[in-house]
């Protein structure tokens, strides 16, 4: 007998102009099964979930649901169908309750909001294994709850078919495990799951087999039971990849920046960052991990320059350089880069080419009133060949680059200024694991050069594995400094959460700090 899908897609295309985002993709999903959608930055994994949920119509191609043809014209379509997807970035009403949220979205609920609807919503959410407050406003929900919501919601819609993309990024290792456990409660119910995201130690060990998209096309799909991360890895990118993350030894330095006290708020006004102490030192990468909207952000940015600061002080050779302008912190010998996680909102300006966003960070320094387009001209070639962007030139707008290149040119152009601190965020997120990889290695390069690095991240295998240090942040709060070899992700999960405070663990402070310095810091 035949097996009968939950989902099959055949020969779906879908152009955009010239560009082919799908070329002739072949898809499967079982009822009861968890499938993995993986491929690299502009591979088509999203455009072919677009055209699931209807948000997209394919230009050639069938899509059929629990074996009959179908039309998807619009997301109304899609839910009628039982196919519900849960976005990376929720789409919910921040003073609806959790309920309300739910409610007023189904059509077989009513204009008028029943008083049992808090029981009805609480007691389907229970029926799944999900913790979640009906009454609870979304503005009070922490991260995984509002995701937890978002996947309740289209439960509640009927869906038989859901897919998540990119479910883990802003998780931690607990709250990733229990999402994971409901996931497969709904796999037992027979709801069909795909799943989309870049991290393939959960590929492994939640989904039931791994489909594989490379520029637009349907490579394979594989048995989770039968592969690895490196066979995966070059189904992905069509070539051996090394998956090993170097962690160089370098010769510890004196501190460059001592951040002693550091009080922020955020942009409502509210406290961010509370009396916070550490240190950057030269060729060492110290990790900052912490659940989204902890004050790692802020952090940043306050470093860089780019925020006030409230109260306390960062010590550069005994000097405190809170309030000085970029250039007179210059002139003291510290040269700072600063690569935000808003890459093209923040890091460069989009409509310009590459040679002019590198000129974009020493256009001041021209000589006389024109801009040495020749020379930033070269620097961007010389970019363009050592970190091996690909673009047709260096004339290119950076919009018209996949996020992999774009990286590449923002880290690029701070590099080219030599300096001996780097601030980064989220370097890699969105990226595909061949882009990451080669952004680890630029890391290491320059500490290996003596570059004292804070690297704001959201894998923890990752800050374990490239770190050499990473401190905890819970609620703008220092919860602990450890040593990455010597610890694990349950334990930066707990510390992450506020369960676990290592903050009086350790007193040892390195050669070089002040006597009166707060600052706690790791046996070496």
């Amino acid at each position: 007998m035949e097996q009968q899908y939950a989902i099959e897609m055949r020969g779906i295309c879908k152009s955009f102009g010239s560009v082919a985002a799908n070329k002739d993709i072949n898809l499967t999903v079982k009822p009861g099964e968890i499938l993995a959608l993986l491929g690299e930055n502009g591979s088509g994994k999203t455009t072919l979930m677009n055209m699931l949920s209807g948000i997209y119509k394919p230009d050639s191609g069938m899509i059929l649901v629990d074996g009959r043809e179908v039309a998807i014209n619009s997301p109304e379509d899609a839910k009628k169908l039982g196919i519900g997807m849960v976005h990376q970035h929720f789409k919910l009403v921040d003073v609806f309750s959790a309920a309300d949220n739910i409610w007023l979205g189904d059509d077989k609920s009513g204009p008028v909001l029943k008083k049992d609807r808090f029981q009805v919503i609480g007691d389907m959410a229970k029926r799944f294994g999900f913790d979640i407050d009906p009454r609870k406003k979304v503005y009070n929900m922490a991260v995984s709850e509002k995701q937890t919501l978002e996947i309740v919601k289209v439960l509640y819609y009927g869906a038989q078919i859901i897919i998540l993309d990119e479910p883990t990024a802003v998780l931690t290792v607990q709250e990733t495990a229990k999402l994971f456990d409901v996931l497969r409660r709904m796999k037992e119910s027979g709801h069909a799951i795909i799943i989309i995201t870049h991290k393939l130690n959960e590929v492994l060990e939640i989904s039931d087999r791994v489909a594989i998209l490379r520029k637009g096309e349907y490579i394979t799909t594989v048995d989770t039971a039968t592969t690895d991360e490196q066979q995966l890895t070059e189904y992905m990118v069509g070539r051996k990849v090394k998956l090993n993350i170097d962690r160089p030894v370098v010769e510890k330095t004196r501190p460059l920046l001592e951040i002693r006290d550091l009080t922020i708020k955020n942009d409502e006004g509210a406290l961010a960052i509370d009396k916070v102490n550490f240190y950057i030192r030269g060729g060492e990468i110290l990790g900052v991990a912490g659940i989204a909207g902890c004050g790692q952000k802020e952090l940043c940015e306050a470093i860089a320059g780019l925020r006030p600061i409230e109260s306390g002080m960062m010590i550069h050779k005994g000097d405190n350089i809170v309030g000085l302008s970029p250039k007179a912190i210059l002139e003291k010998g510290i040269s700072m880069s600063f690569i935000p996680e808003d890459r093209l909102g923040m890091g460069l300006a989009p409509s310009m080419s590459i040679t002019d966003n590198m000129l974009l960070k020493k256009y001041d320094q021209a000589k006389g009133p024109f801009v040495d387009r020749k020379t930033g001209r070269e620097e961007a070639k010389q970019v363009v060949q050592d970190l091996e962007i690909v673009t047709p030139s260096t004339e290119t707008p950076v919009r018209r680059l996949s996020g992999g290149n774009v990286q590449k040119v923002l880290l690029g152009r701070e590099i080219k200024a030599g300096p001996n601190v780097i601030v980064t965020a989220y370097p890699v997120r969105g990226l595909d694991i061949n882009s990451s990889y080669a952004i680890y290695d630029i890391l290491n390069r320059q500490k290996k050069d003596g570059v004292g690095i804070l690297f704001v991240g959201e894998d923890l295998d990752v800050m374990m594995d490239l770190c050499d240090k990473i401190m905890v942040l819970c609620h703008g709060r220092v919860m602990g400094v450890v040593h990455a070899h010597k610890t694990s992700k349950e334990e930066l999960g707990l510390m992450m959460t506020g369960a676990l405070d290592l903050t009086n663990k350790y007193e040892d402070k390195p050669a070089g700090i002040a006597k009166d310095s707060r600052i706690e810091e790791v046996e070496e």
